[in-house]
């Protein structure tokens, strides 16, 4: 056997020489290859299992003989024993002893800092380096001659196995160090946060921690359990926000503070406890103990941030709209009243201003629009839209007043998503006869068998993507003039126009088949164009301050945004003018973005350098808003060229009317 051999490490391509009878992972240890470990080389945890490439690799000058390696231990033997779908060629690396040349390749999922692949290859990557980590150390026992206490020695242990130095401790730990050590025969797994604290402590081997990423919405509540070491989702979970019973919007909950002392109390508490049955139940669904669960990073509006953090937030209901702090938050999980281990810790994201939050900066993560060329729009979609503009030379935000219309509220017949409400709507040109599909179905209703598949939920009204959809194919029916009026004059035509009062409305169901009657009325109709003249004129803004026409992509956050149809939205006027090709959802953005700094800690240092560089823009006080918000009433707009969307959809001829709308206010 040689004194020192040649190896390869792939895919990273890292080479060197190192000498014969070290271990693969002393070798990857020694070249700093990215090889997981959690027991520190024992032939314990698993983690570092490696495949020898086997064959003559011109490339490298090596030739890779299988004798290139010792043959498998036991340890190897029993643990690839009971693995069906091990290769031939799949060893652990450190119990692998070098013998000759050998090319080494490291599987994703043995990388200390792997990469989680997302389903979109144009956002934010996840690389599964989380903020508290596991360590496994064997500590000398006490004896006559050394002095020194056990928590001492468990330091010393993590240094001198880890390279961990200087690492302090939670003052929960003191009570317990000493029957956890003895319990593990001195053998324990520490969990190491920012590898700086000790904030729990297992006897013998310890290989699973999991944290939770949460979305606090004004309306939905998301939970995600991960899986720390691997990155994966294990459990997924949500809840309507109990706050909703203190006011549906955020200034309604403002507003509930401000007039109830200790109203902003209470709203914490709900918030909180919703948490807390969250935990359980993603815990539950992954068959995980509570305890195992060790950090969860939040996101949210300003509002519910507040809130969650049992600050007052009636100074966000005026102006200068005043943020307690806009720095992201560490904290331990029991100052939130969370309950999981004694040592979990919570990392709440930075705001961006008065009205764009948390959860605005974690879209801003997961998008990145931060690390491109091309200028990139980012609405979240909700009852406050937050908005962020910019590329990688220059970034704004904002938020606009949108209220909760785009959800189905203050819409006559509008509700929240769920099993009967409709979701999509088309309207015949000629006959204005319309035919929908309802959220829980697949089939249209003009299709046989629509009535049978809908008898269990009936159709019970129409959500926030249905109303979009509706006033849009009103509009390019002519039922709808550019200037939001509903053309009574179109009644000649189709018994679906019904006078309603002083104005008309247009009567999607007509409550045969087991369906309410739902009629899309003047109100409901003005209600849309006051929503989405607010998020236009804010998007407008921020155009203004780069000094832009229009982006060069969109893309629509939140659940509504999810599910809305862009080619309507931009129809409506909704957004800026783009290729419709280039408008496209983005999913739960901002949970994505929790999910991304709960298991990336350079994330967390990265979102807050960014959000330090985004430049506010409050609407409350710009003139210019105004004026935007008053010409983006007409539908799609009553000045802006959409020449993208012409290209695509034939808008009918702008017509004239004198329906005076006024703007919302924050």
């Amino acid at each position: 056997m040689p004194s020192t051999v040649q190896i390869v490490f792939t895919p990273s391509g890292k080479r060197g020489e190192v000498a014969a009878g070290k271990s693969v992972l002393e070798a990857a240890q020694q070249l700093g290859v990215d090889l997981d470990t959690v027991c520190g080389g024992r032939g314990l945890c698993d983690r570092c299992q490696v495949d020898q490439s086997v064959g003559e690799f011109a490339k490298f000058k090596i030739n890779s003989k299988p004798a290139h390696l010792s043959p498998p231990s036991s340890i190897e033997a029993e643990f690839f024993g009971i693995a069906a779908d091990a290769a031939p060629t799949r060893r652990l690396g450190c119990q692998a002893k070098l013998r000759g040349d050998v090319v080494i390749d490291v599987p994703a999922q043995s990388q200390a800092h792997r990469q989680v692949v997302r389903k979109r290859a144009d956002v934010h990557g996840i690389t599964v380096n989380p903020a508290v980590r596991l360590y496994y150390v064997e500590v000398p026992q006490p004896n006559m001659h050394d002095p020194s206490g056990d928590l001492q020695r468990l330091c010393d242990a993590l240094e001198f196995e880890w390279g961990l130095s200087d690492v302090g401790y939670d003052f929960s730990l003191l009570g317990e160090l000493q029957k956890i050590l003895r319990d593990g025969q001195w053998k324990v797994t520490a969990a190491v946060h920012h590898d700086r604290r000790i904030i729990a402590l297992w006897p013998g081997l310890k290989s699973k921690i999991y944290g939770m990423a949460v979305d606090v919405g004004s309306t939905t509540i998301a939970a995600h359990l991960c899986d720390l070491t691997s990155g994966e989702v294990a459990a997924s979970s949500g809840r309507m926000n109990p706050q909703i019973r203190f006011g549906e919007d955020l200034m309604s909950r403002v507003s509930y503070a401000m007039m109830n002392p200790g109203g902003e109390v209470d709203m914490t508490r709900a918030v909180r406890e919703a948490l807390q049955e969250l935990l359980a139940q993603v815990a539950s669904d992954a068959k995980v103990e509570l305890s195992d669960v060790i950090d969860i990073t939040l996101v949210g509006n300003p509002v519910m941030h507040h809130l969650l953090l049992g600050i007052n937030p009636v100074e966000l209901g005026g102006a200068p709209f005043a943020l307690a702090t806009d720095q992201a938050v560490e904290a331990l999980a029991s100052d939130l009243q969370i309950t999981a281990h004694a040592g979990a810790r919570v990392y709440v994201l930075p705001c961006i201003a008065g009205h764009v939050g948390a959860d605005a900066a974690a879209a801003t993560l997961s998008e990145a629009p931060y690390s491109r060329g091309e200028m990139t729009l980012v609405v979240d979609v909700g009852t406050n839209a937050e908005i962020v503009l910019g590329n990688d030379k220059k970034m704004v935000a904002a938020s606009s007043p949108t209220g909760p219309a785009f959800e189905g509220a203050q819409i006559s017949g509008g509700q929240r998503a769920a099993p009967g409400a409709i979701e999509r709507v088309r309207i015949d040109r000629e006959t204005l006869q319309p035919k929908f599909r309802v959220i829980g179905c697949e089939l249209w209703s003009d299709e046989n068998g629509f009535a049978d598949a809908v008898a269990g939920s009936g159709v019970t009204g129409i959500c926030g993507s249905g109303i979009i959809e509706v006033v849009a194919e009103m509009f390019l029916a002519g039922i709808l003039k550019s200037d939001g009026v509903i053309d009574g004059a179109m009644a000649d035509k189709s018994p679906r126009i019904v006078a309603d009062g002083k104005t008309w409305g247009y009567r999607l169901t007509d409550g045969s088949d087991g369906a309410v009657e739902i009629r899309i009325t003047q109100n409901d109709v003005r209600a849309i164009q006051l929503a989405k003249a607010a998020l236009y004129a804010g998007a407008r803004l921020l155009m203004d301050k780069l000094g832009i026409d229009r982006p060069d992509r969109i893309r629509l956050a939140g659940a509504f945004g999810a599910h809305i149809d862009v080619k309507y939205a931009m129809v409506l006027g909704m957004i800026p003018d783009c290729p419709l090709a280039h408008v496209t959802s983005a999913g739960n953005a901002a949970g994505a973005g929790a999910i991304i700094t709960l298991l990336d800690k350079t994330a967390r240092l990265e979102i807050e350098d960014v959000v330090k560089r985004i430049q506010k823009v409050e609407t409350a006080v710009e003139a210019k808003f105004q004026d935007h918000f008053v010409e983006a009433l007409a539908i799609p707009h009553k000045t802006a060229d959409y020449e993208n969307l012409k290209a695509e959809v034939e808008l009918p001829a702008v017509s004239e009317g004198g329906g005076k709308v006024r703007r919302r206010r924050r």
